[in-house]
């Protein structure tokens, strides 16, 4: 019997997989500062409790990046097809923990030599930076995915990396033919192509408040046996098969509560993983450190909260939000009314959030008006209802670019979100003009009037 469960353990791939853990959020804030590493230390602790051979993360850092992290307990065969040699092989570093890293949607390549904050990282050798695309070819743009392979015993694991792509260029790309390409293990002796287990780590928008700004699960390949997917805060950790693909997707969710909506408010979780040849076998398990997060419109969220239990001998105030409907009534100053609870919860300054219902809400099932002017729920329908029944018309931005910026700045956090999404619409105006015509010969005002039509032409389109 010890026999049979030795030959058990070394032929299982134990994982522990958790997201978007935002070390470093709110790094300003009084009460909340510690919040993100209490988070993570447990989820360390936990990696070492259960002896597992990977941590997956994703992660936010004090400066704002986001990443997808992996970390090897103990030595494996890995081999990397683009890189050549991973930091925990080189004789002149002790590695003890190796960290294999993508890049999320806060550190994404950028500028003239298209690199990211991990490539720093990877650089100093502490990371082995992967899932880096290099978007050649013509139109959209071409991408090859090439896994890392890992073995332990007779289970064969081939972990491939989607580094963090525009969601609207990256939908058009996979319904581009031979725009992705995947990249599949040679047949090696006593493993064949069929023997791997296929992981994909991707950090895109999942939620489909509009279909053109995030990716549909039926765009990845079916070989596929389970993915990761992070950027989204919700903790929906159960694997989920996607029906007629074959595949399973897990999502963690953020270990710490960034946006207080009602998705962040589920209990948060990580995922232990053990895979045994093309098999795999799920364990959820509860963060406990979490700061406790209410959402609801009942009394007694601070009572309620304080019964939970959290490590640590102190308690933790709880963060709480309350949606009042104040149909036929007047609002009251929200940070007015938080000064009662200073001390008592731990944002004082935003518990109440207003809302107001309207006749329509009653003629229409799916969209709620009170749901849709609160500035957290936004979406692509909205922005477009609320242009139209005012008769606007976009002369710089394009609405689809808008509602990205908007859900990224409120949902993700992003606060370079409007940001980029001005720098983007201007690159491509830019190069607009420059494929289009001479500009060294045009006079001002004609430079003037090209820049309008491009503008028009982009938010017409």
């Amino acid at each position: 019997m010890a026999d049979s469960r030795s030959e058990d353990s070394s032929n299982t791939l134990r994982i522990l997989v958790a997201t978007d853990c935002h070390l470093g959020y709110m790094e300003k804030d009084e009460i909340r500062r510690h919040d993100s590493f209490q988070s993570f230390d447990e989820i360390c602790s936990i990696a070492e409790e259960k002896q597992v051979y990977l941590l997956k993360h994703g992660i936010s850092s004090l400066i704002s990046f986001c990443v997808d992290f992996m970390m090897f307990i103990c030595k494996m065969h890995c081999s990397l097809y683009r890189f050549g040699h991973v930091n925990y092989e080189d004789p002149h570093f002790n590695v003890g923990l190796p960290v294999f890293s993508i890049h999320g949607n806060h550190d994404d390549p950028a500028g003239v030599d298209n690199l990211s904050a991990v490539d720093i990282l990877s650089a100093c050798n502490l990371v082995n930076y992967f899932g880096k695309m290099v978007l050649g070819g013509s139109g959209v743009g071409q991408i090859t995915l090439y896994p890392i392979l890992i073995r332990k015993g007779s289970t064969a694991l081939a972990l491939y990396g989607l580094g963090n792509i525009r969601d609207e260029r990256l939908n058009r790309m996979f319904q581009t033919p031979h725009a992705v390409q995947w990249m599949r293990p040679e047949p090696q002796e006593g493993c064949e192509v069929s023997d791997w287990f296929n992981i994909l780590v991707l950090h895109q928008n999942r939620v489909k408040m509009n279909a053109k700004n995030a990716i549909n699960e039926r765009f990845l390949p079916r070989f596929l046996d389970f993915i990761v997917w992070g950027h989204e805060h919700e903790c929906l950790i159960d694997p989920q098969e996607v029906p007629g693909m074959g595949f399973h997707i897990t999502q963690p969710g953020s270990s710490v509560a960034t946006s207080l909506i009602d998705g962040e408010s589920k209990p948060k979780h990580v995922l232990l993983l053990e895979i045994k040849g093309n098999q795999y076998r799920p364990n959820k398990i509860p963060l406990t450190s979490v700061r406790p997060f209410e959402y609801t419109e009942v009394s007694g969220l601070i009572e309620k909260s304080n019964r939970k239990p959290v490590n640590g001998s102190e308690q933790k105030l709880p963060l709480v939000r309350v949606k009042v409907d104040y149909s036929g009534f007047m609002t009251i100053n929200p940070q007015r009314f938080g000064q009662k609870y200073v001390g008592k919860v731990a944002n004082p300054q935003d518990i109440l959030i207003f809302s107001k219902s309207s006749k329509r809400s009653q003629k229409e099932a799916k969209i709620d008006d009170s749901e849709r002017l609160r500035p957290e729920e936004l979406n692509q329908q909205n922005i477009e209802a609320l242009v139209a029944e005012n008769n606007l018309k976009m002369e710089i931005l394009p609405v689809n670019d808008l509602d990205v910026a908007l859900h990224n700045f409120v949902n993700k956090d992003d606060k370079m979100a409007f940001y980029n999404c001005l720098h983007y619409n201007l690159e491509e105006t830019r190069k607009k003009i420059g494929k289009d015509s001479d500009v060294s010969k045009f006079e001002e005002e004609d430079l003037i009037l090209k820049v309008g039509e491009c503008l028009e032409a982009r938010t017409s389109s």
